[in-house]
């Protein structure tokens, strides 16, 4: 099977050497010449345009800053739809909303190939290692020829359903991301203010009901005071808006999704658009009272 990349950031980089290192033939196209030369160098072959990888691939993948950037790779002049033909399955591993999907699989299904919205979690440390998780929506059959592969980039991969379904899937991970690394911020600035220590908070309190990904994920970051980007405030900010969009679509009340919201906005206007999501313990602090 000839695979495709299109975007090489901070994700879609190490998957697609992941891809070169299960042995797949790929081919790469990305705005930024630096990632494409380390890939090349790492054996892929560099096309001029997101149509010269749909001409090259059976599979393509794209993992793309913003909803105008999937578009435009999907459906613009130069991309994948205009060189389309049965067969071919691609799927966009971004975070958009769930109208940019239904959109983009619109646009491809005349053309007799596959879509699938295939949204990824774990950030830039388990695109590394491949062991992403995957949330699949689409046609069942596509997502069975691109199964082999999805195993080279994550560990956990599922069809979830009709497409639509893994967008879904990655904003409410992304509701439950916002609201607990908030939580962790509060716990670890209260057991700072209480006097105990918050490594053995972090350890304890993961093997009980309090645990999370985000404890043991952002509270070492938040005691270390890292907040080198990672998983920034800014995509966080993001995904919270296709969220948002989503609950209002659907008529759900946000109560703690509203207030996280209102937490990552004002990450954003204190100048924090692109440090780790740990940074927002410095945001509990600035509003805790002087002991």
């Amino acid at each position: 099977m000839r695979v495709g990349y299109v975007g090489l950031g901070k994700m879609g980089k190490p998957m697609a050497l992941n891809l070169r290192k299960a042995g797949f033939a790929v081919t790469i196209y990305d705005v930024v010449p630096a990632p494409v030369e380390e890939l090349v160098r790492a054996g892929a072959s560099k096309a001029g345009s997101p149509a010269e990888v749909g001409r090259a691939s059976d599979v393509v993948f794209a993992s793309l800053p913003t909803v105008q950037a999937s578009e435009e790779v999907f459906l613009g002049k130069t991309g994948l739809a205009s060189v389309a033909k049965p067969g071919q399955v691609f799927a966009d591993m971004s975070t958009v909303g769930l109208a940019t999907s239904k959109k983009v699989a619109a646009g491809i299904k005349p053309t007799g190939a596959s879509f699938l919205d295939a949204p990824v979690s774990g950030g830039p440390e388990r695109a590394i290692d491949g062991t992403l998780t995957i949330f699949v929506g689409g046609d069942a059959a596509a997502f069975q020829k691109a199964k082999p592969a999805l195993e080279a980039m994550g560990k956990t991969i599922r069809h979830v359903g009709p497409t639509g379904a893994g967008c879904v899937f990655k904003l409410v991970n992304q509701l439950m991301v916002a609201i607990n690394v908030i939580g962790v911020a509060e716990a670890i600035s209260l057991s700072n203010k209480a006097g105990v220590d918050p490594k053995l908070i972090i350890e304890m309190i993961s093997t009980a009901w309090g645990g999370s990904t985000q404890l043991t994920r952002s509270g070492p970051l938040m005691v270390a005071r890292d907040f080198s980007p990672k998983g920034t405030n800014i995509l966080l900010w993001k995904d919270m808006g296709f969220v948002r969009q989503l609950a209002s679509d659907t008529g759900v009340s946000l109560t703690l999704g509203e207030q996280a919201w209102k937490v990552f906005e004002e990450a954003m206007a204190d100048g924090m658009a692109e440090m780790d999501i740990a940074s927002v313990i410095t945001l509990v602090e600035k509003h805790s009272k002087k002991k």
